[in-house]
């Protein structure tokens, strides 16, 4: 796996990695972790097409799904009697 770029943005670390003929952009919250793949062949410009994938409707769905996630998450430590 092959560390291509960090992406600045002040509410989640986003990385983009370059794996197996496919580009990986990590999206990481505190413990929580989204990974969205794309092959390179899809990008006919590269890398450096991926961070224009990165505008606000997609960031803002990110961050909600993170929301979610830790919501679903906490609800379940709660069912288990682990909170």
């Amino acid at each position: 796996m092959r560390h291509v770029a960090d992406i600045p943005h002040p509410d989640m670390k986003l990385t983009l990695l370059a794996w197996n003929g496919k580009y990986l952009l990590k999206c990481e919250q505190g413990p929580l972790e989204q990974t969205y793949k794309v092959a390179e062949l899809d990008l006919l410009g590269g890398d450096a097409e991926l961070p224009q994938l990165l505008d606000e409707t997609f960031v803002a769905a990110v961050l909600r799904r993170f929301a979610d996630m830790r919501t679903d998450f906490g609800a379940a430590l709660e069912r288990h009697d682990l909170v």
